[in-house]
């Protein structure tokens, strides 16, 4: 099944229906429990509405036999099966082709707006999904993202370089711009399906990349909602090259496609965040520092050719003078970690050398940066995470001059 298409039974389940004012994605692997419950919350939502609900699960299979069906769960909405593809021999739909799939049904069913959810949070919240609609649909919000309770190590690669980044751009402080647990609405929708056309033949899209931007590029209405803590798989630091060039590819096509845009801004502003922030618990993450450490040593010794093909000497000079720093006394300023990232953003856009090769050579410095933030937050009198957040984010507002004069004017700062 191509992405952006809907399978076959959901495909007549859709015609048969005709419309919906709501359709809902569940991406996530959840238990048939839970899923139960989320259709008696759905049914809760002020009506009458018609709510299209679309599941499966992470291995391909169809919605659960045990799962609620259209009359159980009441005549306000209907399930059909949605991770499954055509030919099981291929496998199981990518998240990309997931998202694409619900957004099809929504396009086909006329919704007012989708949700999509599609990770787990400590404790079953059936409500999230409620959470998530109820912006869409009664306050005319376009795009609704998460806003989770993170612990100290979770969520960095969106924490460091995503959402500060978008934030410097694009001039909004949102602290999850690729969701994942989502709503979206209508007119949103049908501008992303307008920008893919306009596309043929470009980049691959990939929805979550560019959910947020369009909406601040079209000044659409976007709303945070505090969903709380979710559940992260552990990292893998040890293998984080293809995680960062999957990830970061189509966030920096996006920064390229949308430059007229974001060079207008100038300041940033924070956007509307419904519902109360959840506390941890506690929050006794910690890394080995020593292993990061070596890992961009190892770089600093080994990529020099390439990173001297993207960072100008300063940068270089400033990598190998951490490179001599014992374990404990490593720290990486923020001002270098801002340009860096600039820099290869600017090497994505001008193909300097290969782009999968490029954000691969990435790795070593961004795990630099977690050691260094890792000193920073678990130090004695330590900052706190949302703090030390906080003042890189501010950092890579001051830094936009930077990327903007060399995005203008990339041959005066040929490295």
């Amino acid at each position: 099944m191509e992405a952006g298409s809907i399978p076959q039974q959901a495909e007549q389940t859709a015609e048969e229906q005709g419309s919906a004012d709501l359709v809902v994605g569940i991406l996530a692997d959840l238990d048939s429990a839970t899923t139960s419950r989320i259709c008696d919350a759905l049914g809760t939502l002020p009506g009458p509405l018609r709510i299209a609900m679309l599941q499966g699960d992470q291995r391909g299979n169809p919605a659960s036999p045990d799962a609620k069906t259209a009359t159980e769960c009441a005549s306000v909405f209907f399930v059909f099966s949605l991770l499954a593809k055509a030919d099981a021999s291929k496998g199981p739909l990518s998240t990309s082709e997931g998202y694409q799939s619900v957004f099809a049904a929504a396009e086909k069913l006329q919704a007012r707006g989708c949700c999509v959810i599609a990770s787990k949070l400590e404790g079953a919240n059936p409500e999230r999904v409620c959470q998530i609609a109820r912006p869409l649909l009664h306050d005319e919000a376009d795009l609704v993202l998460p806003h989770y309770t993170s612990r100290k190590f979770e969520g960095l690669l969106n924490a460091s370089i995503i959402a500060p980044m978008m934030r410097a751009l694009y001039g909004k402080r949102i602290n999850n711009p690729m969701g994942p647990d989502i709503g979206v609405s209508r007119q949103l929708l049908q501008k992303m399906l307008v920008k893919r056309a306009g596309n043929a033949g470009g980049a691959t899209l990939h929805p979550l990349a560019r959910l947020a931007p369009a909406a601040f590029c079209d000044r659409l209405r976007i709303v945070e909602m505090h969903l709380g803590t979710r559940m992260y798989p552990a990292p893998d630091w040890a293998n984080m090259s293809s995680v960062l060039a999957d990830v970061l590819s189509p966030v920096f096509c996006d920064l390229e496609r949308n430059a007229s845009c974001w060079q207008r801004t100038r300041v940033s502003a924070p956007v509307q965040a419904v519902g109360e922030p959840v506390p941890l618990a506690r929050d006794e993450g910690a890394v080995d520092t020593s292993r990061l450490v070596e890992s961009f040593q190892l770089g600093n010794r080994e990529l020099q050719e390439i990173w001297s093909l993207v960072l100008p000497p300063s940068s270089l000079f400033e990598l190998r003078k951490l490179s001599r720093l014992p374990v404990d006394q490593f720290r990486m300023p923020d001002e270098l970690w801002v340009k860096v990232v600039y820099d290869f953003a600017l090497a994505h856009r001008l193909r300097t050398i290969s782009r999968d090769h490029l954000l691969r050579s990435l790795t070593p410095l961004y795990l630099g940066w977690v050691a260094s933030y890792a000193h920073d937050v678990q130090s004695v009198g330590a900052l706190s995470p949302e703090r030390r957040l906080d003042r890189l984010s501010l950092a890579y507002e001051a830094g936009k001059s930077y990327l903007l004069s060399r995005w203008r004017w990339p041959d005066r700062f040929n490295p």
